[in-house]
């Protein structure tokens, strides 16, 4: 008798085991698609982090581009009044009016304003310079630039106003 309950017995815990074993497997499959969930979410996360961060950091750089571009007209009219004041007679009555300027033009350069180098005599540039009009030339000033008509300028890395120019064709 004891020979037949022992082999009862055995069958009835090989299918517990089977089914331990099964159960076993089953975890460590959700317990792996879990651990991808979370890798996922956490890499995610980490992408947005960089992302806003980036933005962020742009939109600090660029804040003032607005207000720097509006004042562009008026450091234009400064430097335009400040070349005719020399031309007079009595220029020593405008030296208020170049400090002045040179306050205004310092405060735009401490904000990330600069100035675009372009000389006459230079090669034009489409992705730098702004063309107005083309005036006939000899080959040897043919692409180059004749005159500067309005100065430009870059804040940071970024062109926010391209030096409009006469092109020798």
């Amino acid at each position: 008798m004891t020979k037949k309950n022992s082999n009862k017995k055995q069958p009835k815990t090989r299918s517990n085991s089977n089914k331990v074993e099964n159960q076993i497997k089953e975890l460590k499959t959700q317990l792996k698609e879990e651990e991808d969930k979370y890798l996922r979410l956490f890499a995610e996360f980490e992408n947005y982090k960089k992302r806003t961060t980036k933005e962020r950091i742009d939109l600090f750089k660029t804040a003032g581009q607005e207000v720097i571009s509006s004042l562009l007209p008026v450091l234009d009219d400064f430097s335009r009044a400040i070349r005719e004041s020399k031309k007079m007679k009595n220029s020593i009555d405008f030296v208020g009016l170049e400090l002045i300027f040179n306050k205004f033009n310092d405060i735009l350069k401490t904000n990330g304003l600069l100035d675009l180098e372009v000389n006459k005599g230079d090669f034009f540039d489409s992705e730098l310079h702004e063309a107005i009009s083309q005036i006939k030339t000899d080959k040897k000033q043919s692409g180059k630039i004749i005159d500067i008509i309005e100065k430009g300028y870059k804040l940071g890395d970024k062109i926010i106003r391209f030096p409009k120019v006469v092109v020798g064709q």
